[in-house]
């Protein structure tokens, strides 16, 4: 029960503070300590973050993240989002004239958006940079205010961008400022710059206006900030290793992919390159087959009436790629989904075909923005390894245990490591909460079975369903989302799909969709950077290659090449073998074979890339890499 003036929360260890009405999270603080007080940045509630300066919410926990909670992401956000007001305020102080627009933080730091008088470059950062670091020794406090949305109209005035977010504000309208800077800002902030003890600027970008290519296109000016100048050092280092892992760089250096502007965000596979997208491809098909998947080819091109079936034309029409003929209007496909449900509908099932697992690995189409495309992780054309299963409802659990077990397969032949996400049903939600509850409730037992430990992602589900996404960190500690299983309840209503049950009654199917790899081409770009473009023995492009000493040797190099059921390249160029077996090794082949006179059957002189020297009889290696293909890939 509440007592009149009065504000109860409970802190972390369970201890209840009791505040006068209208206290704020720095009151609660003060209250507790004046150590806590000086090093408070922000208040979590009931799992809700918010500004110090804010008003408390009665009866619910609190807990005040301070200076000392340096690594969580909420602490570092609002420590970021501070960062991105200096710079702000640097570049208003050194550009004169220059338009200031959004400024938030981000996962790794944040950026700032300005339509600059004239251009900048890279190079200009530094004196930026500088800006920023004498602010910081001069020092910063921030206030807040709210203001009437006329008194922010007049304060910004001339300032485009900030005088379309004041109209199209909800709320209150309120302003930070620090120094002789104040910006039109919903917080959090800092205190004052004092836990700013890191700073730095790191790239340049252009940015549409609210993600618009038909508005005016702005400078983006990304930074990062810690509360450590050493955490700070080790995230640059991070940086660097992620350079020299980008897959752009190792795709041309391993002669894996390119892109070229004649078809802008669309690879071009070179021999190597599809080696890795074969095996993959040949993984796919094979464990398909063994779990009772049919495998379907269905066209590339609707017309836009089944688009509008879907749903899609009204919500995905933008990232589609249209076009007229014979009076008609089509669509290249993005998604597998609406053509598997015209196949279903095509024939006609009862219970005892179900489930019927569909599976197709298709090219797809989506018109991302230029801006947008980035190497294999966000291009135009791809294809994923879809599937769509159409079940009875009874039969979900058990569809999805398979769906999981099947994804697992594969991501320990990659010794990859996985976090699972379960998104459970959003506002705008599709269907009955009777269905939902049934949804959520079997893809948690799936879980469950499985002996999976997850995470639940409140109000992250599809509106048509829920899903289970499944999410690979990679060397370097990033997360990044490769599967995902989700329940559809209302695509099998619109496409009017139908079984005739036990009953002799129709019924509609639900309608699972699963995609373990994902998108091939991003699959394989997040492959090469977690693995440095050093794949496993059983995924590398070339297993192994074989280097003639001299130009009597190659015949019988080729000739121990045919015998070896694997991928093998034979180096019979006029290179030194110094210099082949470093060719070798800049490639990342797993075994090198040299072959001179002493070489024989009997006797092969093995480099194995992590592994050393050795000499070995062809019978015990080829044993030796047989242990290598788990499931015979190179067969």
């Amino acid at each position: 029960m509440r007592i009149l003036g009065r504000v109860k929360v409970t802190l972390p260890d369970g201890t209840p503070l009791e505040l006068p009405d209208g206290a704020t999270g720095l009151d609660a603080a003060r209250a507790i300590g004046p150590k806590l007080a000086e090093q408070a940045v922000l208040v979590r509630q009931d799992g809700r973050v918010q500004d110090l300066r804010l008003p408390l919410a009665d009866g619910e926990p609190l807990q005040i993240l301070t200076t000392r909670d340096r690594n969580d992401a909420d602490a570092l956000a609002v420590l970021r989002h501070s960062s991105a007001h200096l710079l702000a305020e640097a570049v208003r102080r050194l550009y004169p004239g220059v338009k200031i627009a959004i400024g938030p933080p981000i996962e790794h730091g944040f950026y700032y958006d300005f339509e600059f008088p004239q251009p900048i470059a890279e190079g200009d950062l530094e004196t930026i940079e500088a800006e920023v670091e004498r602010e910081l020794e001069e020092g910063r406090v921030w206030t807040r205010e709210e203001t009437t949305r006329e008194e922010a109209k007049r304060l910004f005035a001339g300032e485009p961008y900030k005088e379309e977010l004041i109209d199209t504000a909800e709320g209150a309208i309120s302003l930070y400022t620090q120094g002789d800077f104040t910006d039109l800002c919903r917080g959090p902030h800092l205190q004052d710059s004092k836990p700013i003890n890191a700073f730095k600027l790191t790239g340049l970008a252009g940015a549409y206006w609210r993600g618009d290519e038909r508005n005016t296109q702005l400078t983006r000016i990304y930074g990062t900030a810690f509360y450590s100048q050493a955490d700070l050092d080790a995230y640059l280092a991070r940086l660097e290793e992620a350079r020299k892992r980008d897959h752009r760089r190792l795709g041309t250096q391993l002669d894996l992919f390119h892109f070229s502007d004649v078809s802008p965000g669309s690879p071009f596979w070179h021999p190597k390159g599809m080696a890795v997208w074969n095996v993959l491809e040949d993984l796919r098909r094979r464990e398909d087959a063994r779990r009772g998947y049919v495998e379907v080819r269905t066209p590339l091109i609707y017309d836009k009436e089944l688009w509008e079936t879907s749903g899609h034309w009204e919500k995905y029409r933008e990232h589609m790629f249209t076009f007229d003929s014979e009076n008609r209007t089509f669509g290249l496909k993005p998604m597998n989904c609406p053509g598997h449900c015209a196949l279903y509908a095509h024939g006609a099932y009862s219970y005892r075909d179900l489930p019927l697992r569909v599976a197709e690995a298709g090219v797809l189409h989506r018109d991302e923005l230029a801006g947008a495309l980035h190497g294999l992780l966000r291009v135009r054309m791809f294809s994923q390894d879809d599937a769509h299963i159409f079940c009875t409802a009874e039969q979900v659990e058990d569809e999805v245990l398979g769906c999981l077990d099947f994804g697992y397969f594969i991501y320990d032949l990659l010794g990859l490591e996985i976090k699972v996400e379960l998104s459970t049903r959003p506002e705008n939600k599709l269907g009955t909460d009777e269905e939902w509850d049934a949804a959520e409730s079997a893809l948690a037992r799936a879980l469950e079975r499985r002996g999976l430990e997850y995470v639940v992602n409140a109000g992250d589900g599809a509106f048509y369903g829920p899903k289970i996404d499944l999410h690979m960190l990679d060397s370097l500690g990033r997360s990044w989302q490769i599967g995902t299983v989700q329940l559809d309840f209302q695509m099998p209503q619109r496409f009017g799909l139908r079984y005739q049950g036990a009953d002799n009654a129709e019924h509609t199917p639900v309608m699972i969709h699963r995609a373990l790899i994902g998108s091939f081409e991003r699959f394989i770009g997040i492959l090469i950077e977690h693995f440095a473009g050093d794949f496993p023995f059983w995924l590398a492009p070339v297993q192994v290659r074989i280097l003639p000493v001299g130009e009597s040797h190659r015949g019988r190099a080729r000739a121990l090449a045919a015998r070896l059921p694997y991928r093998v390249e034979v180096d019979d160029s006029d290179e030194t073998v110094g210099k082949k077996i470093r060719n070798a090794e800049l490639a990342k082949v797993p075994f090198v074979v040299v072959y001179g006179d002493k070489e024989s059957d009997e006797s092969l002189a093995i480099r194995e890339r992590h592994g050393g020297q050795s000499r070995e009889s062809l019978v015990e290696f080829a044993a030796r890499l047989a242990t290598l293909s788990p499931w015979q890939a190179g067969a």
